[in-house]
């Protein structure tokens, strides 16, 4: 065997090989393998090991994790004559593999087209303050326009997100001076509402205060009232036992105890200079006993 003869040989395995190789496909688990056997779909393999027929099968891989397309801005048209511009998100996934290979060429672009027509005939239809507050309404139509679109293609759109959207620069300022103003009244409103709570708390501390004083008041008034009663019954109590010895006193007095007890005090009330006394009638009906005393003390000493 000549060196020509090695040489061609060693070239036919390579070919072999490469054509073995190119032929031979791992698929992930997250793809399948469309095959085309002269040009019509007999299957879909995966995942794992799928052998092709050389010059005769071909393979196409398909993803079925869930992706997503990015639509750059679109300048929409408002129902009142405003020029917005939005940009957004789709996402999607392969949900048969078969058909998003037969019925489409290509599924992105036709995405794209269908979702800009419908953003457009959407925003179309509404202002412009209702296209700035209503961009979940938006999501969910485009979303179900799409969804309905791409079912034959055997794709399932399973969200739309609008990322921004971008009103003409004198609505921009317009908006900016309103939510200047708005953030003004909240402050204002915020300032308000801390004044009043001070004042009520102040004015709630002022009546607790007042109520407790009020309170403090009471009780010192009840303490007072309290010890003025005791003392009372202590004074009457006093008085109520100096009558009662006074009483038990002048029980043991006779009447004439008590009329020298007269006559002393009336020798102390004369003794100032200054002083007249007049001696009521009945003294001297007082002093009958006594002077009947003095005859019976006189006849007796006589009679000695």
């Amino acid at each position: 065997m000549t060196l020509l003869d090695v040489f061609l040989l060693l070239l036919a395995l390579a070919v072999v090989m490469a054509i073995v190789a190119n032929n031979i496909r791992i698929v992930p688990e997250y793809q399948r393998l469309v095959v085309l056997r002269l040009g019509r779909v007999v299957k879909v393999a995966g995942p794992g090991l799928v052998i092709l027929i050389p010059f005769i099968d071909k393979g196409i891989p398909v993803d079925l994790r869930e992706q997503y397309i990015e639509v750059t801005k679109q300048t929409c048209i408002t129902k009142d004559n405003a020029p917005v511009d939005i940009d957004f998100l789709i996402y999607f996934r392969v949900m048969d593999p078969k058909k998003s290979v037969v019925e489409v060429s290509d599924f992105r672009g036709a995405a794209v087209g269908i979702a800009t027509t419908t953003l457009r005939a959407v925003v179309g239809d509404i202002d412009l303050d209702q296209v700035l507050a209503k961009r979940e309404y938006i999501n969910e139509v485009l979303r179900e326009k799409l969804d309905e679109v791409t079912a034959r293609w055997g794709v399932k759109v399973t969200a739309v997100e609008i990322r921004e959207i971008l009103p003409p620069r004198e609505v921009q300022e317009a908006m900016i001076k309103q939510m200047a103003a708005e953030r003004n009244r909240r402050a204002m409103v915020t300032e308000a509402d801390g004044r009043r709570e001070a004042a009520i708390r102040v004015a709630q501390g002022e009546k607790e205060a007042l109520i407790l004083k009020a309170e403090g008041e009471k009780q010192a008034a009840i303490l007072r009232a309290e010890g003025e009663r005791q003392a009372a019954i202590l004074r009457a109590e006093g008085e109520a036992a100096a009558l009662r010895e006074i009483d038990d006193a002048a029980r043991t007095l006779d009447s004439r105890t008590l009329l020298l007890q007269y006559f002393t005090m009336l020798r102390d009330v004369a003794s100032a200079p200054s002083t007249k006394i007049v001696v009521p009638l009945e003294v001297f009906r007082l002093l009958k006993p006594f002077e009947a005393h003095l005859e019976k003390v006189t006849r007796a000493e006589e009679s000695e």
